[in-house]
């Protein structure tokens, strides 16, 4: 499968995540996958992987019996329980029932227990897939552990700190439980002893020197848990009671204090090897490993792991340990951490054996240091950079993290391509940066950050107004970024403290650009640093020259975003193939350019491409990423979302290996730089994967989109959706997280590999509910399938809340009082002295205030405000300082607590004009936070700030307000109404809304950037529309690249009137009119030779069946000259010299035997010169051009022609032949075979002098430079084919994997299928013939080797063959025929074929 991975980060937060068999296999759980990894050896090695769960692994186990220790068990929060087989990496059986942990009992080699959130534990036999279930406690679990002595006990820890001791053969009943902890149970574990004598002197210690006497009756074992109150306990479990607490020791590391919040995050994990009585293994504060002997007391109860030097312990806290012992007798201990590492100690000198790293996040970029050779670096989605050393020989896993100043994903890298050391890095919130791997400093941040996720970066030459010294004639390089927003910033590496610039300033000062320029997304140097290419989120990519980065030409093949963009290596490469780019886009096909004319003779008008040089297709996803080998020419291997890597052939564009490793999409790729035969790749599966191209299975990508492995294989409604659907009204959803099921959306990339338990309070609210209910089975759509009814009374019109509660209050109180009151009022009113302790409006006489003076109002007022203000209802503490005269207080009150009205704002002028505005102007706050948008801007207009209330829509989104306005409120030449516009354009143009985002840019006078927006979807409607509205707003050049674009589409259809239709708007396309006119009566020729002819599809008179025998040249004349005035004689622009240097200008790339419109420019090119020297009857005059290339495309079409006529003519004449039929009589001086078809033998009841005649000229097919042209191709392809069969054979009879049988087998078909067996070819021959071949090529001219040509052997064969049925073959044609088999007829087929025919 893969060489060496680094797997995704084990689950944090779960009590038995990992655990190892003993053969020394590892399984640790991580996401939803279960990492199996090989310990026994030096070194560590990841064997394989379990897939299958659809959510995070929360508990795994193996089966640690003899003859089954391949099995294994694990848990996942998707809510069930699997049994796998390590061995073969399949799944047994699954079951389902929610359970977060799982244990396979040490005793019983068929019992698996389990426990779930909700307290209920089941007991799982393997060997008949029984379950049982138990409800022991109605609390949390956090961990189980079953007896190594005794089958039927069960250990149980819970949240709240309670351990239970279950007996599960007694359907789960408590024998013991466990009180002293005081916070979450994370471990438990049983001693390897069975008896509890280990420790009889401890005890004695403890318990005052009293004798065990009573213990030795009782059977019981030691039982040891870590809590996250810092303690660790030991219990007796015949007592039930604890016998022994071990405190934590604070280990202060070196250069820092204490950290007081180390409880917080505590994870306290116990583990007691086996062997090993009175020794405990647990976790500590920071991520130590101590060993604490049980026997001993003070600070030499324990020792510190890892003590021997520096770096060994883990960084951060501990969540997992399980140990081993080997066949060699050495006991290892394996451990987990939030560090992302898992490490390897030796238990006899407490050391590190070995590290091996792991990722929590998606690996989005890797690359190796063209400096430092084997030096990889990883960005990943952790936030954290992994620099690798993979040539190392003693630590094969010898890798580096850095962290400093990164708080977010990993996007980006780039290394220096000349300062060793010096990595680039970019990430997910815009931050660039530079780190020197090889120093402790802190990496150097540029001060200029982007807007969105950096997803390039590359080294560069610098370029205008960047400018560097030369000290000591050294090179400088920029540091080039490109992010989300669409911008590139070029950042000098010496100051990156400076401000960045934009390239897109320098690009539009160069090219005279005024439209708006197409968002960038990626961009890549060539590497003399001489152009760079930069893609765009339209799938244009454009190529400029350096320093002043003048547009050399626009690749307009791709029309959706550009992902990536490589440039062949310059190192070792022919010249021919320094000038290749490759360009991967979200259309899955992968396209290489040539572009080594417009470099070496940049044009003065920039170059628009629109045919590629390779095309490869077989992704059936988006590429992400791709990298050319270092090693060989032209080997490009590409990922995909497909969840594949492919490695091609690009010139031959094939297809070489298919790598499907990975469990979901890839992200990254780049080639090994000293194996030419290793790639590195990865993906969304948190992995890094090393993979040999040799050793893959498949050679394409799998067709049709490719199922992720672990997807699930049928759609069901989850369980947060069924509680939507059947909670009661009144019941929050978020009330319950512990039932939600994990989807297969997209995870957020640091915290899916943690497993969190939520509140217990969360639960409680819920787990209430469902106790009043009717018990059930336990699965999620069960349970909760209950429906309760509101209470009708809450329905009910409730009464208005009292302004005035207190001392309505007092009106409810017994009789005697009411009465008091009466006589205290009238004292108040009527005596001069008031009662003692008697203050209406105050105390306990407040409710007196609403009957005395005004001050005992107030007085009443002010307490009833209190009360108000405690309650929380500030709208009452408002209006009654609105009553009270304080229209401003009260005002001001409204505006603190967020309590504005329309009704307060309304008699805000009361208080004056600053007081209303300031009023209004909090008022729209409030709105804002209330999401009323547009009643906010209506208030901002009462005080005519209208820039700010459309500023408030344009902030909002809301551009169709702010327009309306604008429009209703300002001029229509007001800057701030293009600007609306253009926002608005780009947000619809970001969502799909083409037609609406190219209105908005027509509106702001950007004609050129409405028509783009539109052609963006690519299709025939859309881009016939962009052309139109382009040519329209004067916009030419873009009309006619449109145009065009979209006449390719209609002729791909067939559509060919259409396509004309489409070109005739422009009369500048003209020649490309008379390009597809030829193109035309290409297709429609050979359907016209067919005896039942059929109309062409498009309908055109000039492709309508006429005589077949008028040749191409005389059909393709009469056309242009009647349809387009266009002849020999014509002047001007269409004169044949205008339309010649035309199509010569438009013709781009160079054509081959890959692009099939090339060869009609150039067949075009010559009918506009004139040479009509192929098959013409009509035009006696033959005008020879002077160029040969147009002759040799006009010849290899015709000869293609003349294939297609040879084999109608044999199909039609075997037909009739073997049916009987008669076919036409032939003419009087054609000759009379009577042979069939197939053998020598006559025909009963057919005339071989019936036969049709041929009716083209057969000698064209017959040519002899052809011929020797593909003899040679022939020979070479089975030259190298011996070559890789002798390499193949070699390197297995070095690797020893070669049998003795494959050798004979080898040597017998060596030896038949040589001519002389005692003379066996050796390397150095075959190698003498490979390059005698390929000089008789190279002698060849270019024409030969540049246009295809059909088959010269298999065309005598055929005429051949022809001859015994058909007099129309002339003997001359024969004799022709037969010469050239002889002489080029000597691959096995073809000679075996012909000796029917030869003598």
């Amino acid at each position: 499968m893969h060489e060496r991975s680094l797997p995704a980060s084990p689950n944090w937060y779960c009590s038995r995540c990992s655990d190892v068999n003993g053969s020394g296999l590892l399984g640790v759980g991580a996401k939803n996958i279960i990492f199996l990894i090989d310990v026994s050896a030096s070194s560590c090695r990841v064997t394989g992987e379990l897939v299958g769960h659809r959510d995070l692994v929360s508990g795994f186990s193996f089966c640690q019996h003899a003859g089954q220790s391949h099995i294994c068990v694990s848990s996942s929060n998707d809510g069930t329980v699997r049994f796998w087989d390590s061995d073969s990496k399949v799944l047994i059986r699954e079951q389902a029932a929610h359970q977060v942990t799982v244990h396979w009992s040490p005793v019983d080699k068929n019992l698996v227990v389990s426990g779930d959130e909700k307290g209920i534990v089941v007991c799982h036999w393997y060997h008949t897939g029984d379950t049982a279930s138990f409800f022991p406690e109605p609390r949390t679990i956090f961990c189980i552990s079953c007896s190594p002595h005794t089958w039927s006990s069960v250990a149980v820890g819970y949240k709240d700190g309670m351990i239970v001791l279950i007996d599960v053969s007694k359907k789960g009943e408590v024998t013991h439980r466990l009180r002293g902890h005081d916070d979450e149970i994370h471990s438990l574990a049983w001693s390897p002893l069975v008896s509890e004598d280990a420790l009889c002197s401890r005890l004695e210690d403890i318990e005052g020197k009293r004798c065990a006497d009573k213990t030795k009756h009782e059977k019981g074992c030691y039982l040891a848990s870590g809590s996250k109150d810092q303690t660790l306990r030991i219990w007796s479990s015949a007592k039930g009671k604890s016998v022994m607490t071990l405190k934590l020791p604070y280990l202060k590391k070196r250069g820092s204090a204490v950290d007081p919040g180390v409880k917080e995050r505590l994870w306290l994990h116990v583990h007691w090897p086996k062997g090993r009585p009175t020794q405990l293994v647990s976790s500590c504060f920071g991520g130590e490993l101590v060993m604490w002997d049980l026997t001993r007391t003070g600070k030499q109860r324990w020792t510190l792991f890892g003590t021997s030097s520096e770096g060994q312990n883990h960084s951060r806290i501990i969540f997992n340990m399980s140990s081993v012992r080997l066949q060699d007798d050495r006991e290892l201990l394996i451990s987990t951490s939030m560090d992302r590492e898992i490490k390897c100690w030796d238990l006899a000198s407490l050391d590190c054996c070995w590290t091996l790293p792991t990722l929590g996040g998606f690996v989005y970029a890797l690359s190796f240091s063209p400096v430092g050779t084997g030096c990889l670096a990883l960005g990943v989605g952790d936030s954290m950079i992994r620099v690798w050393n993979t040539l190392t020989t003693q630590n094969q896993y010898d890798t580096r993290s850095f962290w400093q100043g990164i708080k977010s994903k990993v996007t980006a890298l780039a290394w220096h391509p000349k300062k060793e050391g010096s990595l680039s890095f970019g990430t997910d919130d815009g931050k660039v940066g530079i780190y020197e791997v090889f120093s402790n400093r802190p990496p150097q941040i540029s001060s200029s950050y982007h807007k969105k996720t950096v997803y390039t970066l590359a080294w560069g030459p610098p370029v205008p107004p960047m400018s560097f010294g030369a000290a000591g004639g050294k090179p400088f390089h920029s540091l080039y970024s490109c992010a989300g927003e669409g911008i590139i910033l070029q950042h000098d590496p010496s100051k990156l403290n400076g401000e960045a610039s934009d390239i897109d300033k320098l690009i539009r000062d160069t090219n005279n650009i005024k439209h708006k320029l197409s968002p960038h997304t990626d961009l890549s140097w060539k590497p003399d640093g001489k152009v760079v290419a930069i893609g765009n989120e339209d799938g244009c990519v454009e190529v400029y020259e350096a320093p002043s980065l003048r547009l050399l030409c626009s690749i307009q093949q791709h029309h959706k975003i550009i992902n990536a963009l490589r440039w062949h290596p310059d190192l070792d490469s022919p010249p021919e193939l320094r000038c290749l780019l490759a360009s991967g886009s979200s259309n899955a096909t992968v396209y290489v350019h040539d572009l080594r004319s417009v470099i070496e003779n940049p044009p003065e008008v920039p170059a628009v491409l629109t045919e590629p040089y390779r095309r490869l297709c077989g992704h059936t996803s988006k590429i992400t990423g791709m990298a050319w080998s270092p090693h060989h020419e032209a080997r490009l291997v590409t990922v995909s979302y497909d969840g594949t890597a492919q490695v091609w052939d690009v010139l031959q564009e094939a297809a070489v290996s298919n790598y499907r490793g990975h469990v979901g999409y890839l992200l990254c790729v780049d080639w090994s730089p000293v194996d030419p035969d290793v790639i590195w790749t990865g993906g969304k599966d948190f992995t890094l994967q090393e993979w040999r191209v040799s050793k893959q299975e498949f050679t394409k990508p799998p067709k049709g989109e490719r199922r992720s492995r672990n997807a699930p294989r049928t759609t069901c409604l989850s369980a947060r959706q069924k509680v939507l659907f059947i909670l009661p009204f009144w019941c929050n959803v978020h009330m319950l997280p512990s039932l939600e099921l994990s989807g297969e959306d997209e995870e957020d990339e640091v915290r899916s590999t943690n497993s969190p338990v939520p509140p217990s309070g969360e639960r409680g609210a819920v787990t209430g509910f469902l106790k009043k209910k009717k018990k059930t089975k336990h699965k999620v759509g069960v349970s909760l399938c209950v429906r309760v009814s509101p209470d009708l009374n809450l329905l009910k019109k409730k009464k208005p809340r009292s302004m005035l509660p207190i001392s309505t209050s007092m009106d409810h109180r017994p009789k005697e009082d009411l009465l008091q009151d009466c006589v205290t009022l009238a004292s108040v009113r009527h005596d001069t002295a008031p009662p003692a302790r008697c203050v209406p409006g105050q105390g306990e006489h407040i409710h007196l205030g609403l009957f005395s003076d005004r001050q005992a109002l107030y007085r009443m007022f002010e307490a009833e405000g209190e009360g108000h203000v405690e309650a929380g209802h500030y709208d009452s503490v408002v209006y009654l300082r609105l009553w009270s005269g304080d229209l401003e207080g009260a005002l001001q009150l409204a505006v603190e607590k967020g309590e504005l009205s329309d009704h307060l704002l309304s008699i805000a002028p009361m208080a004056g004009f600053e007081v209303w505005s300031r009023t209004v102007e909090a008022f729209v706050k409030q709105l804002c936070l209330q999401e009323q948008y547009l009643k906010a801007a209506s208030h901002l207009l009462s005080l005519n700030k209208l820039y700010e209330a459309v500023g408030l829509l344009r902030s909002h989104k809301l551009y169709r307000e702010a327009i309306a306005l604008v429009k209703a409120r300002l001029p229509a030449d007001e800057p701030v109404l293009k600007e609306l516009y253009t926002s608005w354009a780009a947000t619809l143009e970001k969502d799909g809304h083409f037609s609406a985002a190219a209105k908005c840019y027509l509106a702001a006078g950007a004609s050129f950037d409405a028509a783009k927006v539109i052609a963006r979807k690519n299709d025939v409607p859309s881009l016939r529309t962009a052309a139109s509205l382009a040519r329209i707003s004067g916009e030419d050049a873009l009309a006619r690249s449109l145009a065009l674009r979209c006449a390719k589409d209609l002729v791909a259809a067939e559509d060919w009137i259409t396509a004309q239709d489409v070109l005739s708007s422009q009369e500048s396309l003209l020649v490309h009119r008379l390009h597809f006119c030829v193109a035309e009566l290409m297709t429609a020729m050979p359907a016209a030779s067919r005896a039942a002819p059929q109309l062409c599809a498009s309908g055109a008179p000039w492709a309508s069946p006429g005589e077949h025998r008028v040749s191409l040249q005389d059909r393709v004349r009469d056309a242009w000259e009647a349809r387009f005035g266009v002849s020999q004689s014509s002047a001007g622009h269409r004169s044949a010299g205008a339309l010649l240097q035309e199509l010569k200008s438009a013709e781009s790339p160079t054509p081959t035997a890959n692009i099939p419109l090339g060869q009609l420019s150039s067949l075009s090119l010559s009918f506009l010169s004139g040479d009509v020297s192929v098959c013409s009857r009509k035009h006696s005059k033959v005008l020879h051009h002077a160029e040969e290339e147009p002759q040799a495309a006009a010849k290899s079409l015709q000869a293609f022609v003349h294939y297609h006529r040879l084999y109608e003519h044999w199909w039609s004449n075997s037909i009739q032949i073997q049916s009987g039929v008669p076919l036409p009589a032939a003419g009087p001086g054609d000759e009379a075979q009577g042979e069939a078809l197939n053998g020598d033998a006559s025909v009963e009841g057919v005339s071989p002098a019936s036969c049709e005649k041929l009716d083209f000229d057969a000698s064209a097919l017959l040519s002899e430079r052809h011929a020797a042209c593909q003899a040679a191709q022939r020979s070479v392809g089975e030259i190298q084919e011996r070559l890789a069969a002798m390499v193949l054979k070699h390197s297995r009879a070095q690797g020893g994997q070669l049998d003795p049988g494959e050798n004979e087998a080898d040597a017998q078909s060596s030896a038949s299928g040589e001519n002389k067996a005692d003379d066996p070819e050796t390397l150095l021959s075959l190698s003498a013939k490979m390059s005698e071949h390929q000089k008789r090529l190279m002698d060849l001219p270019d024409t030969i080797k540049m246009y295809p040509h059909p088959d010269v052997v298999e065309c005598c064969l055929v005429l051949l063959h022809l001859r015994r049925s058909s007099p129309s073959v002339l003997e001359t044609l024969r004799q022709k025929a037969k010469d050239l088999l002889r002489q080029y007829g000597t691959d096995a087929s073809a000679f075996k074929a012909s000796q029917q025919f030869l003598p």
